[in-house]
């Protein structure tokens, strides 16, 4: 009995190898993350399972009752022969990882084989073979895990059953008997460790798998999330080479290096004495990526280094791409090509795909702020200075009766549109370069309405040099005057209130004019309307440049009433002097 059990753990070994491949197979991992099998993965089960089942009778020992003797399995057996096996593990490791229809199916193409067999038992072990595959799917449950004394208890149990079976239905009764009393102990133990192994190998290897997967994947995310604020700012000399640095640290390659399509842009790690940013491209090969666009791996007699003392022995070239044009490459250099492995070709093909995107992101967002930008100038330059013809009519009054007075105020005129031509190219001004051009604006306004106007500037000195965008308060103000305060005879006011809230700047433009209506004042600032009183361009065009420069949070407030006048506010970010 001792012999027996040393030899059925012997073929219990092999089982064991068995189980270390399949851990290769897609179908087979499916099956252990519990996942739904596919039609196809599962009639693969049941087929895999089931040859394995045959497998498991073959490598068992015949047993001649009559001899008491061991011999190898034949594709028959006598009448007085049965076989010790390990059938019983693929069998119950198909029910508990596949569920009913592949525990059935394997065990009905195992039963049967060994049915084929003959041999006195041949319809007792065929039969508890296919029970064997229904007691393992009873056990099954998607995503959860067979523990290994589980397993150990299942599978034991099962071979249990089989000697339960040869007892009540092989004949003559004398013979199961004696078969039982001989193979049934070593069967039971070895076909209850067998499977507690095979499960314990699968599971564990698997989870290996899955832990190096996620630690891949863990990297990939950290070097993305590393690399992602340096190419945003475009791939050049000074982005390259933090990106490489990056790379060096957490891949621990030989050296990287990011190349455009004509130079080296950075070099970290070995030979960074002859492989140096700005400098041309010196290997063939690099070349060839360039060319087709496609990555590239090559050893030490391919890679051609100018420097005949090269240290760097290998390397893996993969294309960087923007718009599915090659614009450079990254390169990670090993000490040879045994170094480089499967694993680290794909990771290295995923990370310049991942810097490619950002590239290309980083080329989005330059395209969507020149479009900005331009967008923005496109606005200023609307502002047009419609009071121009008054403003010249009140000048050549003013040229006979007042010619000092023209004199200032052609001097304001000019100003005036001087500030506005430089509004369409500066991004920003500071509040005092702003306020000047509203003053010489008012210059003119005061000299329409002679005694009728009166405008109060209430401004917070300190923050005269921050910033804020050219053309923003003179529309405002140009609101006020021409919708405001229009068809007042008299004790027209107009306040310009600029102050320090903390971390913003609060400003206020308000007139004790007409107000405006509640059907107007929902549509002023999202929209241009065409109506007779005005299109509202001036305080659209003033909101979105508003907008597009600091956000929504900065967006024109109105508050208005019929006859109580207008008040609109805003606030900007405090940033500092224009630049």
């Amino acid at each position: 009995m001792l012999d027996l059990l040393v030899i059925m753990l012997e073929r219990v070994g092999t089982i064991v190898a068995v189980a270390f491949i399949l851990t290769r197979f897609r179908f087979f991992k499916n099956m252990v993350h519990q996942d739904l099998l596919s039609r196809k993965q599962e009639i693969t089960a049941i087929l895999f399972f089931g040859f394995f089942g045959i497998i498991g009778t073959y490598f068992g020992v015949a047993f001649n009752t009559q001899t008491l003797n061991f011999n190898s399995v034949a594709i028959e057996l006598k009448t007085d022969e049965a076989i010790a096996n390990s059938r019983v593990i693929g069998i119950v490791v198909a029910g508990l990882l596949g569920g009913y229809r592949v525990g059935i199916g394997a065990g009905l193409i195992a039963g049967l084989h060994r049915m084929s067999l003959g041999g006195f038992t041949a319809i007792s072990c065929g039969l508890s073979t296919i029970i064997s595959g229904i007691l393992a799917a009873a056990f099954y449950k998607r995503g959860k895990h067979i523990k290994p004394m589980t397993a150990f208890g299942i599978g034991a149990f099962a071979e249990t059953l089989q000697m339960g079976l040869i007892l009540l239905i092989a004949e003559p009764f004398e013979k199961a008997w004696s078969l039982v009393q001989t193979i049934g102990l070593p069967m039971i133990l070895a076909n209850g460790i067998g499977t507690a192994i095979f499960m314990l190998i699968v599971y564990n290897v698997i989870s290996d798998q899955e832990k190096a997967t996620a630690l891949q994947a863990q990297k990939t995310l950290r070097i993305a999330d590393q690399t992602l604020g340096y190419l945003r700012k475009g791939m050049n000399v000074e982005t390259a080479n933090a990106v490489c640095t990056i790379l060096f640290r957490e891949l621990q390659p030989s050296a990287v290096a990011m190349t455009n399509k004509t130079e080296i842009l950075a070099h970290v790690g070995m030979a960074d004495d002859h492989h140096k940013a700005n400098s041309d491209l010196q290997t063939a090969v690099t070349k060839e990526v360039l060319i087709h666009g496609q990555l590239l791996v090559a050893g030490e007699k391919t890679i051609h280094c100018v420097q005949e003392d090269c240290p760097l022995g290998a390397v893996v070239i993969a294309p960087l791409k923007l718009r599915d044009e090659t614009i450079g490459t990254l390169k990670l250099y090993y000490p040879s090509e045994k170094a480089i492995t499967n694993v680290t070709i794909e990771l290295i093909a995923g990370l310049s795909s991942l810097l490619s995107n950002q590239i290309e992101i980083a080329e989005a967002e330059h395209a969507y702020q020149l479009a900005k930008d331009a967008e923005i100038k496109a606005l200023q330059a609307q502002i047009s200075p419609h009071f121009l013809f008054n403003s010249m009519n009140i000048i050549v009054s003013l040229i006979r009766t007042n010619p000092d007075e023209a004199r200032k105020l052609l001097m304001s005129l000019s100003y005036f549109l001087r500030q506005n031509l430089e509004g369409t190219t500066a991004k920003k001004v500071t509040l005092e370069q702003e306020l000047a051009h509203v003053e010489a604006y008012l210059k003119i306004e005061e000299a329409r309405f002679i005694d009728k106007l009166k405008v109060r500037i209430d401004v917070d000195p300190s923050i005269l040099q921050e910033s804020i965008p050219p053309l923003t308060l003179q529309p405002l103000v140009e609101n006020a005057i021409k919708h405001g305060i229009k068809d007042m005879e008299k004790g027209s006011i107009v306040q310009i209130s600029i102050k320090d809230s903390g971390e913003s700047i609060d400003i206020i433009i308000q007139d004790n004019g007409a107000g405006i209506t509640k059907e107007r004042l929902s549509l002023l600032c999202e929209n241009v309307i065409e109506s007779e009183t005005g299109t509202g361009m001036g305080l659209y065009n003033v909101n979105r440049r508003l907008k597009m420069t600091f956000g929504n949070e900065s967006a024109l407030h109105i508050e208005s009433r019929n006859e109580q006048g207008t008040e609109i506010s805003f606030q900007i970010p405090k940033m500092g002097v224009a630049v």
